[in-house]
């Protein structure tokens, strides 16, 4: 089923974010807490929903592949092989952060970070210019749920505002591959 996004959502999600409140939406995996991820005050937000400890770091969106050398140092030659190969969503870690709120960054210096390719999110990204966060939607240890309808009462009424798009989506989802690159051109897969 093709889904369509409503401008009005898109603008009160927008205002949402830029006001440096958390969001609850899709992504091109599964429903994601989001935030602006260069607001060291809303990322904390996120924490405290969550129930998670700031050591962990957080995951973001970007529109394009483009906007990686904004938020990290160097982005390795095998990140774009990796990008344009991938047949699901890949995550990737980066080294060397920057310009980023100092929570979503790995005690490493490390960040990750997904091209999203979901017209909704990529639409928000456009117009927001920063790259948001994206945190499964659920309190730590629990389960990530895989519809819009397994999210907790206590996820959705703890954030600003929650998407009307795509709430009845009941297409399986998953969770992004995950992989790590080192500076020195190591390769490391941390979820398949």
């Amino acid at each position: 089923m093709e889904y369509k996004y409503n401008r009005e959502d898109l603008k009160k999600t927008l205002a949402v974010l830029r006001d440096g409140g958390l969001i609850l939406y899709p992504t091109d995996t599964i429903w994601g807490i989001g935030c602006d991820a260069t607001n060291e005050e809303a990322v904390q937000k996120v924490f405290a929903l969550k129930q998670r400890e700031d050591a962990k770091s957080l995951l973001l969106l970007v529109e394009t592949s483009g906007r990686l050398p904004s938020y990290v140092d160097k982005v390795p030659d095998v990140a774009w092989d990796l990008m344009e190969m991938s047949e699901k969503p890949v995550s990737i870690i980066y080294d060397h952060a920057k310009n980023l709120a100092p929570s979503v960054v790995a005690e490493d210096g490390s960040v990750g970070i997904r091209v999203c390719n979901e017209p909704f999110v990529r639409a928000l990204l456009q117009q927001f210019k920063k790259p948001i966060v994206s945190t499964s939607a659920n309190i730590s240890g629990e389960n990530a749920p895989a519809f819009f309808n397994e999210i907790s009462e206590e996820i959705k009424t703890g954030v600003d505002y929650v998407v009307e798009y795509r709430q009845d989506d009941i297409t399986k989802s998953f969770s992004s591959s995950i992989i790590k690159l080192g500076a020195s051109g190591t390769v490391k897969v941390i979820r398949e």
